[in-house]
């Protein structure tokens, strides 16, 4: 009302103001409630003059009006137009407001009214668009609860209330039309007993022919009902615009890309079509535009342009049919891997294919059935929305079932569709069943031999294959490759794509020299068949890279990985999913080879592109923040680790469920993280709970059950829980054998796993020949030269240390040393390690002058690649200060010791086993000085830290309490020294044995304490 009275009033060179909108919306009520309060509130001394324009001549309303109301005597001789003129020059002084209610012909209309004396400001109401001719103000649908707040002044808001949700879907069938909603309102008032809900029911079943639309009431400014209304709209259209108003309305009530309706018309010229819809309709407001290109009616006006459809008859089905054939071609080009830019321009189509099947569906041909089920499952699926995607694949089978029983092509394809979901979201035993009847079905229909037999054996072994049933996929697949080769000939694309899913499978078996013999063969022919520019030969360019990834080939591999990224490039531009996934898989090859900085930089790339190309919320981009996360992790950034990890857990579960493999990994890779931040009580149930989803989905042998086995062992491990580790490890370790054979990098890994184990229990006996064994496994497997083979090496070479085998020991970690420099260059961290290790080796020989110097190198390398705040950084320091501890250096040792503290508890928290370390470290330099009152408090505050975290049995914790009274002895504190020592000495027994080192040292101190009190006591 007050955006209307400024209008007016700006308007200085032409009042006139337009109040346009289509019919019922309310223009007529909003000009009558204007003049009302314009009259109460004397805004226009000069009075206002109401016209009709619809049917009446308005010049005889005028010269009627200045004798009834203003006591005028226009000349009779006079013509109408000069007697009109008369009156205007004679008009009473002051601002006069005129409104001409209803106007069809502005011009006709323009030609009565004063527009050259700015006192008058003149008011139309229209269903027309005048353009620029005048200023316009155009009147939309009332709001939700504008609406509500219309018809409860109607009904009342007590009956409203009570009825709530009723009165919202009543407003919603309306659309929010002042005119339906004062109709229906009326109409209820009328009728005490009528429920909301039983007047809803009236209309789906009348529509607008309902007697509640129908019949207005005196009081009502509206003149007609709702279809009476735009019945006087549709009266002014030609016939082609009837056509076209018919046309839309059998799309949905969403927006309208206008695209798709011309798609529809492909006979009729484009130019013809826009005019039709400008002229005609939106000249009219039967047709609203919302956007650039995008169209939008008004649900009453769909529903009355529906019943003009039906009254077509011929015409109408002719128009039926071809909205469906163009909807289902839009549907056709709907495919899985859509990127945002295109999610966003098929959006806008997915209202109207929904449409199609709840009000059209009768009228697709048998081959035209399943496709827009088909085209809404793949929008959905490509975003990673199954949720979404589901109801549309269950409703195409069971329609399929319907309309062609259960023994049809279609409801096989369905099947299929349906399957390949249930895959998507881990489903496997619902896939499994599914994909099987598919595959009967089509063996039923077409034969043993078909194309569409082979691919449905190939995605049932793609399937096994996921589940880790490798025994039965590869039959499926040689069954599949021999049945393309048979039908298709040797040379054919789906024969290549065979080729590449057993080279895949062998792969994961660590089968490499069978699978790189298929990539090949595969690659080959995909190059004579498509020429050596393609997006299927990029793809098997990066399957031989990543097959050569896993053996460790990293120059082969990288090579490979940066033509097939190249060519993606060159193929399909700088953006595109293939390109993101091209550039991850260089940065893991990187990663592999310890390359972080140029990893990170891929990683965050491809993160980057798929976040733009397919939205914050895809799996493939929770997936990226899984790789990145794993990149810092490895590098122990576990503060830039941890929310990455977090963020793809939560996308995973909202887009997969709780249970689904992509989940289960999330919370392995955050249990490990927490693990390693010696979180071990966090860790322990994202663990548990990893392993019991792997377990249930993937059946009980599969590489990632043993991979959760093997996180949940290493998670006892560093809790000295070895009791709970050893049979997980061993669990692991024979899985993986028996999945892989007894060759394969993932045995090599238990092998060592089950052996560290052992190393720290001091079974060293037993833990030896699984060291080596792993050694001469990763040798075989990669080569002699290999960062895994350097990283045997070098456990052999600590447990070799440990032993005191200190000659045995040294030319192993001088090998893994040699190995890293040239396979990683100079400045690595794997470098520094061999630097710290071998430095060891030297101190505890005593050999202080050849160990400094390699503490102090690995220190520097480790600032250089980590920043002065890395644990590898604190580590370094505590290293070079026992060092100087050991040869009574202490000043120089103490702020070492302090300044490895101090990083461990700035990065790793108050509550972490490596800062009790730090603070043992540093008491023991104080005891070591007889600094005793400072040394206590650390030593204690370090014990209970480590009983907190690691629990009463762990060789930490019996390390921790072999210190401290040890502290107490010294200090003569014997009572108090001996219940800690008989502590210790219980658990070191008991975790390492009677034989151990650490057991023979806390006896001794033991006994030394004994011999002491008695002493003492004589």
């Amino acid at each position: 009302m007050n955006q209307l009275h400024e209008q007016l009033q700006s308007n200085q060179r032409i009042a006139i103001t337009a109040l346009e909108g289509m019919g019922g919306i309310g223009k007529t009520e909003l000009a009558w409630e204007y003049a009302q309060r314009s009259l109460s509130q004397k805004i226009y001394p000069g009075g206002i003059c109401w016209l009709r324009s619809r049917d009446q001549e308005i010049a005889t309303q005028i010269i009627d009006f200045s004798k009834s109301h203003l006591g005028m005597k226009p000349p009779d001789d006079l013509e109408a137009k000069a007697q009109v003129s008369f009156i205007w020059q004679r008009w009473p002084k002051g601002e006069v407001l005129i409104v001409v209610d209803d106007v069809v012909e502005y011009e006709l209309v323009a030609s009565c009214l004063p527009l050259w004396n700015p006192r008058f400001k003149a008011l139309i109401t229209t269903r027309l668009d005048f353009g620029r001719s005048v200023r316009s103000l155009c009147l939309e649908e009332l709001d939700n609860e504008s609406a509500l707040e219309l018809l409860g002044s109607l009904v009342g808001q007590d009956r409203i209330q009570i009825q709530l949700e009723d009165a919202k879907s009543l407003c919603a069938w309306v659309g929010n039309l002042p005119l339906g909603l004062e109709l229906l309102g009326r109409y209820l008032s009328n009728d005490q007993d009528l429920t909301i809900h039983d007047l809803i029911q009236e209309l789906e079943s009348m529509r607008l022919h309902a007697e509640a639309l129908c019949e207005r009431e005196d009081g009502m400014t509206a003149q007609l009902g709702v279809a009476a209304a735009l019945e006087l709209s549709w009266k002014k259209l030609k016939d082609f615009e009837k056509e076209l108003a018919c046309l839309l309305g059998i799309f949905s009530i969403a927006p309208i890309p206008w695209k798709h309706v011309e798609s529809c018309l492909p006979e009729t010229s484009v130019r013809e079509i826009v005019k039709a819809r400008n002229k005609g309709l939106l000249k009219r407001n039967l047709l609203k535009r919302i956007g650039k290109g995008t169209y939008q009616l008004h649900q009453i006006v769909q529903e009355f342009f529906r019943l003009k459809l039906d009254e077509l008859t011929e015409k109408g089905e002719s128009l039926k049919t071809a909205y469906c054939n163009a909807m289902v071609g839009i549907a056709q080009r709907i495919d899985g891997r859509s990127t945002i830019d295109v999610i966003a321009e098929i959006q806008g189509s997915i209202p109207h294919l929904e449409e199609l099947i709840r009000q059209w569906i009768d009228h697709l041909s048998d081959d035209e059935l399943i496709w827009p089920y088909v085209g809404i499952g793949r929008f959905y699926e490509g975003q990673g929305n199954y949720d979404l995607a589901l109801p549309w694949r269950q409703r195409c089978l069971k329609q399929c079932q319907h309309k062609f029983g259960s023994e049809h092509k279609n409801t096989a394809t369905s099947l299929n569709d349906l399957a390949a979901l249930y895959y998507y979201q881990g489903r496997y035993e619902e896939a499994e069943s599914l994909n099987i009847q598919a595959l009967n079905m089509y063996k039923r229909l077409l034969g043993n031999e078909h194309p569409d037999i082979a691919q449905s054996l190939n995605n049932l072994a793609n399937l096994y294959t996921d589940q880790g049933r490798y025994k039965e996929a590869e039959p499926l697949y040689l069954q599949a490759l021999q049945m393309y080769q048979k039908l298709l000939g040797n040379e054919h694309p789906d024969f290549a794509l065979g080729l590449s899913n057993l080279a895949s499978l062998y792969d994961n078996q660590g089968r490499y020299e069978e699978a790189e013999s298929l990539n090949i063969q595969a690659l080959n022919m995909y190059k004579r068949l498509l020429g050596n520019e393609h997006p299927d030969i990029a793809q098997s360019l990066n399957n031989l890279a990543t097959l050569y990834d896993n053996q460790g080939r990293y120059e082969e591999a990288e090579s490979l990985n940066t033509q097939a990224l190249n060519m993606y490039k060159r193929l399909l531009g700088n953006e595109h999913p293939n390109i993101a996934k091209s550039l991850g898989n260089l940065a893991t090859i990187y990663g592999h080879q310890r390359r972080y900085a140029e990893a990170e930089t891929f990683f965050i790339q491809s993160l980057e592109m798929k976040q733009r190309l397919l939205g914050d919320e895809h799996p493939d981009v929770a997936k990226s923040l899984n790789n990145l996360a794993a990149l810092y992790y490895l590098q122990e950034q576990y503060l830039d680790a941890e929310p990455l990890y977090t963020r793809a857990l939560e996308i995973f579960h909202k887009l997969l469920g709780d249970e689904h493999p992509d989940v289960a990994a999330s919370l392995s890779n955050l249990a490990n993280l927490y693990c390693n931040q010696g979180r071990y009580k966090e860790a322990e149930p994202l663990c548990t709970q990893a392993l019991k989803i792997f377990q249930k989905l993937l059946c009980n042998e599969h590489p990632n059950v043993a991979q959760g086995l093997n996180s949940l062992a290493n998670l006892y491990d560093n809790q000295g829980r070895y009791e709970e580790a050893e049979p997980l490890f061993i669990q692991a370790l024979e899985m993986r054998q028996k999945l892989f054979g007894n060759e394969h990098p993932d045995v090599a890994q238990s092998l060592n796993n089950l052996a560290t184990l052992y190393d720290n229990q001091g079974r060293y006996a037993e833990a030896e020949p699984l060291f080596i064994q792993a050694l001469e496994m990763r040798k075989k497997l990669f080569g002699n030269e290999h960062p895994d083979v350097a990283q045997s090496l070098n456990v052999l070479a600590g447990l070799l240390d440990d032993q005191g085998r200190y000659e045995e020991a040294e030319p192993l970690y001088k090998q893994a040393l040699q190995m890293r420099l040239k396979l990683l260059g100079h400045e690595h961290s794997d470098v520094a390690n061999s630097l710290n290790n071998l430095a060891e080796l030297y101190r505890n020989q005593r050999r202080y002058e050849e160990a400094e110097p390699l503490h102090k190198q690995a220190l520097e390398m480790r600032q250089q690649l980590f920043g002065d705040e890395h644990p590898d950084v604190a580590s370094s320091l505590n290293n070079l200060a026992l060092i100087y501890s050991n040869q009574r250096r202490y000043r120089e040792a103490e702020p070492l010791y302090k300044q490895a503290l101090e990083i461990n508890q700035k990065l790793l928290g108050n509550e972490h086993p490596f800062l009790a370390s730090s603070l043992n470290n540093l008491a023991g330099l104080y005891a070591c000085q007889r600094r005793c009152s400072e040394a206590e408090p650390l030593y204690v505050q370090a014990l209970e830290m480590r009983q907190k975290h690691l629990g009463n049995k762990h060789p930490d914790v019996a390390q921790s309490l072999n210190n401290l009274a040890y502290l107490y002895a010294y200090q003569r504190r014997y009572s108090e020294a001996e219940p800690l020592y008989v502590q210790a000495l219980e658990m070191t027994q008991k975790l390492l044995g009677n034989e151990h080192p650490d057991t023979a040292a806390v006896q001794n101190n033991l006994d030394v304490c004994r011999q002491a009190i008695k002493a003492s006591n004589r």
